[in-house]
């Protein structure tokens, strides 16, 4: 059972994605931290984000730990929007991202072209998403948390120059998928949108005769 999460940047998709692959018993990646890692691999070495040549280089031998407070920094995050522009770097992640999508029993990925790249037969696809006020709020509170400076009209435009990159790049844009289901989560708390997403993915796969999956708990 495969299932594909897209959306844009602190829409929710993340935390739905982890939420769906412990209900469904099924490994989880978070394919943006792949991006982050050649980010920061990139940042490290001091190296141009705007040269699509050095933003390849940082693919190679790349190691991603998902414990690493700079991951989800802000500069990082920047970078990495910047960069997964670019169709070599995102050619050099292709084949990782689809070789967990296939590994046997299944598996549940989130990022801006799961459900239209790299994952197109998932079996089920959502789309999630929230409007930029409600995301810039969220991201300012995951900063405030971190102990990071964060303001909100900074944080509001960053979002909305994000998404007209991600929407407007020719390789692989964020778009929803035709057969991907929209889940906004602007008036949604975790929970909710949890439970929601639970209910859309469950609904899909019923109506794909995957009856099994669809009543697998952990």
């Amino acid at each position: 059972m495969l299932i594909a999460v897209d959306g844009p940047a602190a829409s929710g998709k993340g935390t739905i994605a982890r939420a769906l692959a412990d209900h469904f018993g099924l490994p989880h990646m978070d394919t943006g931290a792949l991006y982050r890692a050649v980010a920061l691999k990139l940042w490290r070495w001091g190296g141009d984000p705007s040269s699509e040549f050095e933003a390849l280089r940082a693919c190679e031998d790349l190691g991603v730990n998902p414990d690493d407070p700079e991951l989800r920094s802000e500069p990082v995050g920047k970078i990495a929007s910047a960069i997964s522009a670019y169709p070599s770097v995102r050619a050099a992640l292709l084949d990782r991202q689809r070789e967990f999508a296939a590994q046997y029993g299944g598996a549940v990925l989130d990022g801006r072209d799961i459900g239209t790249v790299i994952a197109p037969d998932a079996d089920a696809k959502l789309y999630v998403t929230a409007s930029p006020e409600v995301r810039a709020q969220r991201r300012v509170r995951e900063l405030m948390g971190r102990g990071l400076p964060a303001h909100y009209a900074d944080v509001l435009l960053d979002l909305k120059v994000r998404d007209e990159r991600d929407s407007g790049r020719d390789n692989a844009p964020l778009k929803q998928a035709p057969d991907a289901v929209l889940l906004d989560t602007s008036d949604l708390d975790r929970e909710a949108a949890v439970a929601a997403a639970i209910r859309l993915v469950e609904d899909r796969l019923r109506a794909a005769g995957k009856v099994d999956a669809a009543n697998r708990e952990t």
